[in-house]
């Protein structure tokens, strides 16, 4: 018996030795392990995928997006254009657990006073509201009001916050003012948020120049690092900054705000009057290939978005089409210049037949035999064909390229087409010397005019005056003056305008209409055929695009205008005295932009030389402006001069009006006792249509003072006399 006891303690014994060994063995290696994988996450820093080193700093870190302020786009004179903003979104706290930090209610404590406020200022009413703030379940948060509740003004958020609702907030968000409203608006282009809920979002160029240059509006964004506790609670002087801002640069471009505020005044007029499916008016700088003017019809309103789903391109650029007879002046030119013309020979008017096509003057019974120096101004088109034929087509096609036809102008703007040219049959080479067969944009047809402006230079249109750095105030980037080419010589361009003349002076000339007493203009007419979804040309008085292209003055122009119009659909006057509607009174504003109103005397003592206010504070410029003895007339709720009329530099007689426009929302004026002049210089600085009934002085105004005019319609204005 004691022989097994000591056997069976033996065996314990060794058991237990056994056991030690295996937890000592399992405990080093389990040791070794911890120790290898303590040394691989203190290396590399993460534990089963996670980035520890990320998370901790996600726990004890809070970053925050610095947004960089977006550039501005200002007009030649550095009067803005689009400019960096903010607006807010609205929304309300439901759950009465949310308290401030120092234990007061932050949620929705009385549903009928709060709507009953919120409905002075948001387009809902206090039954609609009462709605919004009825939470659906318990748990509920916080509440939204729908579109209703986004993109509030300054001044509104301001009104709101004012009254001290509780649970009332608002989450700030960056945006863009267009303060002139409609204003070459798809040419400047439009910008939309990347998420129009995050505050953190920054906005982007969708259209035009705010698209185009984009990278070089938006700046660069920076971060804000704060330090926080467990709970999230910042710590006491732990901000840091790991990377600052940049700013973006301000785009100048080339417009010219009184010029293109008085071209969307006419644009708008004959919109409203003949309503044609496309409006273009273009004034270029003959010499410098400055666009000075801009505007299509329709376009749309980059505030309020009206309009935008019929307008969603910029057409300058981005639509082709055949440019009819104004393509004559490119074909006499070539004939001149390649000296196939002989002015004194006679042709047969009316028909002729090419590659087995009839090709017809407007006036298909034709005049007879009449001399090739007649085309032009008659605007044959068979008297065209008879110059292409001389010229051969390989010295028209050389000469449409030297004109750059078919190719892209490079203009600083997105979405350009380079147009085509159909030439492989007889007839569509016959048909190209008159604008038909070819496609083009109206700034490469621009480009192509500039030739005959500059002694057969052809210089490029520029949108572009310069890029300045507000971060330095440097110039970063200049555009100047740029000669793409000599297509035709000297002379041949002075022979060209002189033929230009004759469209308006000859008693058989096409554009006697275009007569600007006073002023030594040039013009080509033109009136192409619209090709049908069917094959062919479309039919009807008014199925082609009429237009008319001008030397202001022609033997030596200073400017360039352009104006095509597609399909009015109200044709209650012939084509060209709808486009004398919009051509002659811009000729005479080009002629006498800078002139002052009235010639001073010769001691000049009596008038008033209008000062600078642009970018002035209001209350400042309205102190000034009463100092001068002058009235003043105040549009916006802004606290900036963003625009004035009249210029800075002009000469006034004492008492007379300066208007002024404000950065914010753009705001109707009281306009009681403003004269017809008074009223105009309104009209021509909002770019609204206005219609005044009466002589005399304002008594009675359509839209009240006070309401936001963006989207307002035509405003009535009458007037009687004192």
């Amino acid at each position: 018996m004691s022989k097994f006891r000591k056997l069976f303690k033996n065996k314990a014994r060794r058991n237990h030795y056994i056991v030690g060994m295996v937890i000592l063995i399992a405990t080093a290696f389990s040791f070794i392990l911890f120790i290898q994988r303590f040394a691989y996450i203190s290396m590399s820093k993460q534990y089963d995928g996670v980035n520890l080193e990320q998370r901790t700093k996600q726990k004890y870190e809070h970053v925050n997006k610095v947004n960089a302020k977006r550039g501005d786009i200002l007009d030649v004179n550095g009067d803005m254009i689009a400019g960096d903003s903010t607006i807010y979104n609205i929304y309300a706290i439901v759950s009465k657990k949310s308290k401030t930090t120092d234990g007061k209610a932050d949620y929705v404590v009385d549903r009928e006073k709060t709507a009953r406020i919120l409905s002075k200022y948001l387009p809902l009413s206090a039954k609609q509201l009462r709605q919004y703030l009825s939470p659906k379940n318990k748990d509920q948060y916080q509440v939204e009001f729908g579109p209703s509740g986004r993109g509030l003004s300054i001044e509104i958020k301001r009104k709101i916050a004012a009254k001290k609702l509780p649970g009332i907030h608002f989450v700030e968000l960056p945006s863009r003012s267009y303060p002139n409203g409609v204003f070459a608006t798809n040419l400047v282009g439009f910008t939309q948020a990347n998420n129009a809920n995050d505050q953190n979002s920054n906005i982007s160029g969708v259209m035009g120049i705010e698209k185009y240059f984009n990278k070089i509006l938006a700046g660069r964004d920076g971060k804000k690092i704060t330090k926080v506790d467990n709970s999230g609670n910042e710590l006491p002087d732990s901000q840091v900054i790991e990377k600052s801002s940049a700013d973006g640069s301000n785009v100048y471009l080339t417009l010219n705000s009184k010029i293109q505020q008085y071209t969307e005044i006419l644009a708008q007029s004959i919109d409203e009057k003949y309503e044609p499916k496309d409006l273009q008016i273009l004034v270029m700088n003959a010499k410098t290939g400055a666009i000075e003017a801009a505007t299509q019809r329709p376009t749309f309103n980059p505030t309020t978005g009206k309009g935008l789903d019929t307008s969603w391109r910029d057409t300058l650029v981005e639509d082709q089409f055949e440019p009819g007879s104004v393509m004559k002046i490119l074909t006499l030119s070539a004939s001149i210049d390649s000296g196939n013309y002989n002015p004194d020979e006679l042709y047969k008017s009316g028909t002729v037949e090419v590659g087995g096509r009839t090709i017809g003057d407007w006036n298909t019974a034709g005049w007879g035999y009449i001399p090739l120096s007649e085309a032009f101004t008659r605007s044959s088109n068979v008297g065209m064909v008879k110059l292409e034929e001389q010229m051969g087509p390989k010295t028209w096609m050389q000469y449409m390229k030297k004109f750059h036809i078919g190719d892209k102008t490079g203009i600083e703007l997105p979405g350009e087409v380079a147009g085509s040219i159909s030439y492989e049959h007889l007839s569509d080479q016959a048909m190209t010397s008159f604008g038909q067969s070819v496609n083009v944009n109206t700034i490469q047809m621009l480009q192509a005019f500039s030739a005959i402006a500059n002694g057969g230079k052809m210089i490029k249109p520029q949108i572009i005056k310069k890029v300045v750095d507000p971060n330095t105030g440097k110039t970063t980037k200049t555009y100047k003056r740029k000669v793409v080419g000599q297509p035709i010589k000297a002379s041949t361009a002075k022979e060209v305008q002189k033929a230009m003349r004759e469209v308006v002076t000859k008693n058989y000339g096409t554009g006697m209409v275009y007569n600007v007493p006073g002023v030594k203009v040039g013009v080509k007419t033109g009136t192409a055929q619209i090709a049908s979804p069917a094959g062919g040309y479309l039919t009807g008085s008014n199925n082609y695009i009429f237009s008319v292209a001008g030397m202001i003055p022609y033997n030596n122009p200073n400017y360039i205008v352009y104006v095509t119009m597609r399909q009015p659909q109200k044709m209650t006057e012939a084509p060209e005295k709808i486009l004398s509607e919009v051509f002659n009174p811009l000729v005479k504003r080009l002629v006498n932009q800078g002139k002052s109103p009235t010639k001073a005397t010769e001691a000049g003592s009596q008038y008033v030389s209008i000062p600078s206010l642009l970018d002035k504070s209001t209350n400042d410029s309205l102190t000034k402006i009463k100092d001068l003895n002058l009235q003043s007339g105040v549009i916006g709720t802004g606290n900036k001069v963003v625009q004035q009329l009249p210029a800075s530099g002009e000469k006034v007689m004492p008492d007379q009006r300066i208007v002024l426009l404000t950065n914010g929302a753009m705001t109707m004026p009281d306009l009681t006792g403003w004269s017809k002049n008074d009223v105009l210089k309104f009209a021509e600085i909002t770019g609204k249509q206005v219609t005044t009934k009466g002589d005399g002085y304002v008594v009675k105004q359509s839209v009240k003072s006070g309401q936001v005019i963006n989207g307002s319609g035509k405003i009535i204005v009458t007037l009687k006399n004192k």
